[in-house]
């Protein structure tokens, strides 16, 4: 096999793999003011492609951005205070890199494992286990 072949091989091995990396996306936040409250409209979206509580993820994006939220009636996240799209996608980004994505093998592939009063961060790809904050 020649230098052009392997190459040729190489390559097409590369980008299926940064197809795989890219085949995890969280929805943009989708938000507006209503009064003295932010709504991030598509927050349901967001847990489903996370596969996250509601709770967890909620709490880490009040805790991020030092204010307090709640569930709406139509399973939307009110924050009191007034915050743009790109401060909440900075939080959601902050919460995919901590409880989300594996440290090891950078898949979204992880459950969240609570045991012995530690929280762990568990990968079905590769198998590492992380300890969280």
């Amino acid at each position: 096999m020649g230098y052009d072949e392997n190459l040729e091989r190489a390559m097409a091995e590369s980008s299926e793999r940064q197809a795989e990396a890219s085949r995890f996306d969280v929805p943009d936040p989708t938000v507006r003011t209503e009064g003295n409250f932010t709504v991030y409209e598509n927050f349901q979206a967001t847990l489903e492609r996370l596969d996250r509580s509601q709770r967890h993820v909620l709490q880490f994006i009040q805790n991020d951005l030092g204010t307090a939220a709640q569930i709406d009636e139509n399973g939307r996240a009110r924050l009191t205070g007034d915050f743009s799209r790109d401060r909440i996608a900075e939080a959601l980004d902050e919460y995919v890199d901590t409880y989300v994505t594996c440290p090891e093998c950078g898949l979204p592939d992880t459950k969240l494992v609570h045991r012995d009063d530690v929280t762990e961060l568990k990968c079905d790809a590769c198998g590492a286990r992380t300890s969280l904050p």
